[in-house]
């Protein structure tokens, strides 16, 4: 069978992966400090990524094939199937299966129709990383034509607490990242934390730790518009 090549994701993997796109900045973030620098192997009997002289537990999420614009997920590579180390990364097709998303549950993608493949490859980790609840990936290449993505599957790697006072500019600087939806994005962030949140068109109220509470408001285009971060009964 032939892979349909890709220009877009669609709508509901872009509205998924937005829900993660402000805490999975932060946890990238936290990931990148954890791991020391320096060269890196990989033993993926022992589900192990070795770099700087930290031994990482891993998973295979996918490979991207630079010249073919190609994206393989773990799970579905040949020589990996049913093994422990793509156990993690299969969740994401097991979601993307659930909730009838291609772009999780298709083995393969050919994203050679994107304006920018590899951009659209980091999507995909990006996204994977979100629904597996995974700490962070990490990218290597592995050959001349082929990155290697994996998850951390380590719980030693540090996990952000949430910070009122770092939620506006976690809420702003993630704006970018994916670009389908602000609201998605304001959303998912408080889900994640486990704030108790409101949602209205055009407003996110939600309470946070500390007798505050939080408004983030959104213009008739869907574009972020304001965030406050008040005493509670103060918005």
């Amino acid at each position: 069978m032939t892979t349909p090549v890709n220009s877009r994701f669609g709508d509901a993997f872009l509205f998924e992966a937005e829900r993660h796109a402000a805490w999975g900045a932060a946890q990238l973030q936290a990931l990148t400090a954890f791991v020391p620098a320096g060269d890196w192997t990989a033993d993926l009997d022992a589900c192990l990524y070795r770099q700087g002289g930290l031994d990482l537990r891993v998973s295979v999420l996918g490979t991207y094939d630079l010249s073919q614009g190609s994206w393989m997920w773990g799970w579905a590579n040949p020589g990996l199937q049913g093994t422990p180390v793509v156990a993690l990364s299969g969740r994401a097709g097991e979601y993307g299966r659930a909730y009838g998303m291609a772009e999780f549950a298709q083995e393969t993608l050919d994203l050679s129709g994107f304006a920018d493949p590899r951009r659209a490859a980091e999507t995909l980790a990006f996204a994977a990383m979100g629904v597996t609840g995974a700490p962070g990936y990490l990218s290597v290449q592995a050959g001349p034509d082929t990155q290697l993505y994996l998850l951390a599957d380590d719980p030693r790697v540090p996990r952000p607490v949430f910070d009122a006072t770092a939620l506006p500019g976690a809420l702003t600087s993630a704006m970018g990242l994916i670009g389908h939806s602000p609201y998605a994005m304001a959303a998912g962030y408080f889900e994640h934390f486990g704030l108790p949140a409101h949602q209205e068109p055009g407003r996110i109220t939600a309470t946070l730790p500390g007798n505050l509470g939080a408004e983030v408001t959104f213009d008739e285009l869907g574009r972020m518009a304001n965030i406050r971060v008040t005493l509670a009964g103060h918005l």
